[in-house]
Order: structure tokens, then C-alpha cells, then sequence
């Protein structure tokens, strides 16, 4: 009976009938919503990528901007009297040499300004040494020298006048390699899971140079300069070759090297960045490795002079002392 009724349901005309409109106003709604729901994902995305993109150059115009406010305003007061002199006197070819941008770059001064107070201390610091090494041999100390020897002494002092900016210079690059290395292989690291996760070289940069700013300030300066620079310069390849000049080491270039191939040839970047990251991170261990095996060389020379007399004290003075009583 129930079966019956079933059936005389399912063949009844009118609720065939109103099942075929049923799913005519259904087909009816899918064929008409169904475009109107489906948005164009790819350019909401180029879009989203695009307001980021002017988001980045707004806000990097704004940091050179200050920090170009900020050139113009140490021009001022010495810098501007020593400009003077370095131009009045045409010192550029004079003092200045092939590799003096480069190494004041990878010192961290950029700009006109400390390369004209290079120049500028390159110029004097020869006359302030040679005059105060003829006041110190000839009117103040009493040593038994000649007049020639003691005014070669003072052009001695004069020759290393000449180079004492270049050593000040290569010390400042050396403690700056040594922070941007000690945090570099990590910063890669960082780069890496950036990258891999889709994340744009712009946005992975910016990304990697704001969380590493805590361990190696020098290190997330380069990035966002970096940053900027594949913003605004026509070649990309020219803002990685920067960051490798700046840092002046190897472990950056390779990663420059890297890079260009990957935005030249489309090679999987990933990869590229996964063994740089390796590589450097044996190299800042072979580094410590090295400073270990030196650390004994080094100790020599303090062990001698203070630990070995202390020792000698201590072993040889109730020796002493109990000889001298017995004598008395």
C-alpha cells in the first residue's frame, strides 16, 4: 500500500510539474549567480600587489628624503669649512684614491660629506703629525739622536699621518663585516622561508630586515636599503650587485650571484638561497675554528710576561725565605 502510494506520488502530473520548475528556477539561478560571485582572484592580487608595492616606495621615499634632510644638514659648520678647503685646493686628485668610495661604502659612509672629511684628514694629518713630531724630538724629549735622525723620525710620523684615516677606515669595515657575518647566515635562513612561502625578494627583505634588526642593526640597514633600491633602480641586478660592494664580503656576493642568476635565467631560488645559507654558515664556523687555533699563539706572549713570574713566586719564595733563615 505504501509502495502504491510512492509511486502514484511520483507520477502524479502535477508534482512532475512542479518539480521540473523547481530545478529549472534552480539551474535558472546557478547559471546567472554563479559568474557574478566568481571574482577575478588574479587581479585582486596583482592589485593588492601593486598598493603594496606603492606602499614600499612612499615609505622608502620618505626615509631618503630624511636621511637626505639629514646630509644636508651636517654639511654645516666644520664640514662645510672642510669642504672648503678640500675644493680650494683640489684635493680630490690629490689624496683621493681609486678604492676610497668603495671602502668608505663599506664602512658604512655614504654620501659627499665623509668622503670630503676623508680627504680632508688625509691632507692635514701628515702636517699635525710631522709638526708635532719635530716639537716632541726636538724641544721635549732628551734622547741622544741627531738632528737627521730625529727629523727623519718626524717625517716617520708624517707617513703615518698619511695613512692613519685608511687604517681608521679599515677597522670600522672590519667590526661591520664582523656583525653583518655574524648574523647573516641566519638573516638567509629567513630570506629562504620567505621566499618559499611566495613571499615577493621586496617583501621578503623588508620582512627579513625588520626582525633581524635586533641582532645585527648594520645587517637590516643593507636590506632596506636594498629594498629601496629594487624599487626605484631600472635594473635589478644593479641593487644586488650594491648590496654585495657594501658589505665587501664574499659570503654576500655569492648571495648577490645567486640572486641576479635567479632573476636572469628564472632559476629556483630557493635552492640558490638554501646553499648559500650552508655555505656561509660553515664559513662563519671555519672563521671561529680559525680565531680558536690562534687563541694559544696569542696567550703566549701574556703567560709569560705575567703568569709565568707569579709561578715563580709562588714555587721559588718559601725556597727563599727558608734559605735566607738559616742563613741568619
Amino acid at each position: 500500500m505504501f509502495d502504491i502510494d510512492i509511486i502514484a506520488v511520483l507520477t502524479d502530473p502535477q508534482f512532475l510539474a512542479t518539480t521540473a520548475a523547481a530545478i529549472m528556477a534552480f539551474a535558472t539561478i546557478v547559471t546567472l549567480g554563479l559568474p557574478m560571485l566568481d571574482r577575478d582572484t588574479l587581479a585582486t592580487r596583482m592589485k593588492t600587489v601593486a598598493n603594496r608595492r606603492d606602499e614600499l616606495r612612499a615609505s622608502r621615499r620618505e626615509a631618503l628624503n630624511a636621511r637626505r634632510g639629514a646630509l644636508r644638514s651636517e654639511a654645516t659648520g666644520s664640514t662645510k669649512l672642510m669642504k672648503t678647503i678640500v675644493d680650494r685646493f683640489k684635493l680630490a686628485r690629490l689624496v683621493e684614491s681609486e678604492d676610497s668610495r668603495d671602502k668608505l661604502m663599506r664602512a658604512g659612509l655614504r654620501g659627499q660629506t665623509p668622503l670630503t672629511v676623508f680627504m680632508f684628514f688625509r691632507f692635514v694629518m701628515p702636517f699635525v703629525l710631522f709638526a708635532t713630531g719635530l716639537v716632541y724630538f726636538f724641544l721635549l724629549s732628551h734622547l741622544g739622536w741627531g738632528g737627521m735622525m730625529k727629523l727623519a723620525a718626524s717625517i716617520a710620523s708624517a707617513l703615518v699621518g698619511f695613512y692613519l684615516p685608511d687604517v681608521f677606515v679599515s677597522n670600522m669595515i672590519a667590526k661591520r663585516q664582523g656583525s653583518i657575518m655574524s648574523a647573516f647566515p641566519d638573516a638567509l635562513d629567513l630570506l629562504l622561508i620567505c621566499v618559499e612561502a611566495g613571499m615577493s625578494v621586496e617583501a621578503a627583505f623588508t620582512k627579513v630586515s625588520s626582525e633581524i634588526g635586533r641582532t645585527s642593526p648594520i645587517l637590516a640597514e643593507e636590506f632596506a636599503l636594498t629594498t629601496a633600491e629594487l624599487s626605484y633602480l631600472p635594473d635589478r641586478r644593479l641593487a644586488f650587485d650594491n648590496l654585495a660592494k657594501r658589505c665587501g664580503h664574499e659570503g654576500v656576493q655569492q648571495v648577490a650571484t645567486a640572486l641576479n642568476q635567479a632573476e636572469k635565467y628564472g632559476t629556483p631560488l630557493g635552492q640558490a638561497l638554501r646553499v648559500c645559507a650552508q655555505e656561509n654558515r660553515d664559513m662563519r664556523m671555519a672563521e671561529a675554528e680559525k680565531k680558536a687555533a690562534a687563541l694559544p699563539a696569542k696567550l703566549t706572549v701574556p703567560m709569560i710576561l705575567f703568569f709565568l713570574p707569579c709561578l715563580f713566586v709562588v714555587i721559588l719564595g718559601p725556597a727563599i725565605m727558608k734559605i735566607s733563615h738559616i742563613m741568619h
